[in-house]
């Protein structure tokens, strides 16, 4: 049946209506359910958690202030072979690179004008015995004479002064011997010292020894070996103060500080030294100190002029703290860490540093027992908002490092982004 245009519409209203009627419940069970101030509860959302920061604990204690400095290598005996007498070299007796001993042949030259030289002063000498014994005769006959006026007293004082003359003469003559067997014994050119020998200088065939002292080849000693390094005046005179105010305490090793070399490929040398000296005099272009440490070397691995590290322990400090140099921020203003409070909150604090250790900071001043230092987690700090504390784990640590103390078990084996300073 079709409706007419007024009725179709009053149809569609009814519809509506009964829609709207419906829906009705709903909309105030839904508005009885929410929250009552929906409009406040939408604006705000649920704060987040403070964030986490790795954090060491301070604990002071006794802590080796263990220097390191960069030294060479040398030879603790170096002998220059030279040719001492003038002629042509006939022979190398030794292999290059090979150990010699004191007194091994190494080189021969030509020996037959020193050979001629010695017969010569053999000659002279048997000349000059000859000619005392004649006059010692004539001593002996005019002795007897001269009691019985045959002979003058003149020609008795000229035959003993010629006896005297030929004593003078031998002894001249065995000394020209002595000299002519020096020059033919030099002709064999031995080792000075025992060691390491290197290339040869000079070839056979070569005229040596004329006019000059050649150098022939260089014996090294390489067992043990001395390694020279140095440091500041400014540290040693800090040191020295240290150590007299009390503040420091001398290295415990009555027999000198052990010394400890790094390679030039990072290996730390399994065997220690010994330090010899620190040398009286200050180098005026560098303003530093020389000092001497003695290396043993059997296996001769070390060289001479290799460059190395030397580690050494100078002194004592009793109430040190040990921090991951990633856990200072060093600036022209001083030095400064992060230090957490019980509530959560994040406060700076200027600390005072001492030498460093491998990856780690000796810290003299500026931080107390027990408290939390922040290490890692910097980028996650918001002004005036609390952090969580947690204990710090080192890189490539499977526990956490959660201490600062004396023996650097926090951040000794921090990665290479340790030794970064933030802000400096």
């Amino acid at each position: 049946m079709v409706l007419p245009p007024n009725m179709s519409s009053l149809a569609r209203r009814l519809r509506a209506g009964r829609t709207a009627w419906l829906l009705a419940p709903l909309a105030c069970l839904l508005v009885a359910c929410g929250p009552k101030d929906g409009g406040q509860a939408a604006g705000q959302a649920a704060a987040p958690p403070p964030p986490e920061v790795g954090v060491v604990v301070v604990k002071p204690g006794p802590v080796g202030l263990t220097v390191d400095l960069p030294g060479r290598l040398e030879a603790s005996r170096v002998a220059e072979v030279r040719a001492r007498v003038a002629g042509i070299l006939e022979k190398r007796l030794f292999e290059e690179g090979s150990d010699v001993k004191a007194g091994q042949p190494l080189f021969q030259i030509a020996a037959a004008p020193y050979e001629a030289n010695v017969a010569s002063a053999r000659a002279a000498l048997a000349r000059a015995q000859a000619n005392l014994t004649q006059s010692s005769a004539q001593v002996r006959r005019y002795k007897p004479l001269l009691s019985a006026n045959a002979v003058s007293r003149q020609d008795y004082d000229n035959a003993v002064a010629a006896e005297k003359l030929a004593e003078a003469d031998i002894a001249a003559a065995k000394a020209g011997l002595q000299t002519a067997q020096i020059n033919l014994g030099y002709a064999s050119v031995t080792s000075p010292i025992a060691g390491r020998i290197g290339r040869t200088l000079v070839t056979e065939g070569a005229l040596v020894g004329q006019g000059e002292v050649t150098k022939l080849a260089v014996v090294q000693q390489i067992q043990p070996m001395y390694v020279n390094f140095t440091q500041s005046t400014a540290e040693v005179l800090r040191l020295r103060k240290a150590l007299e105010s009390g503040a420091l305490k001398r290295a415990s090793d009555p027999d000198g500080a052990l010394v400890h070399l790094v390679l030039e490929d990072g290996s730390r040398y399994e065997r220690p030294g010994k330090l010899l000296f620190a040398d009286l005099t200050v180098d005026q272009t560098s303003g530093q100190v020389t000092l001497r440490a003695q290396v043993p070397n059997p296996d001769h691995l070390l060289l001479p002029g290799m460059y190395v590290r030397v580690q050494f322990e100078q002194a004592q400090a009793a109430d040190g703290i040990i921090l991951p140099q990633q856990a200072v921020t060093r600036s022209s203003t001083g030095d400064t860490v992060m230090v957490v409070g019980p509530e959560g909150n994040v406060t700076p604090r200027h600390v005072r540093l001492g030498p460093a250790q491998g990856n780690d900071w000796v810290v003299f001043e500026g931080l107390k027992e027990g408290e939390k230092v922040i290490v890692d987690g910097f980028q996650k700090l918001r002004p005036n908002a609390p952090v969580k504390p947690v204990p710090w784990k080192a890189p490539g640590s499977g526990n956490g490092s959660g201490n600062g103390s004396g023996n650097g078990a926090a951040g000794s084996s921090a990665n290479g982004n340790a030794g970064k300073q933030r802000g400096g």
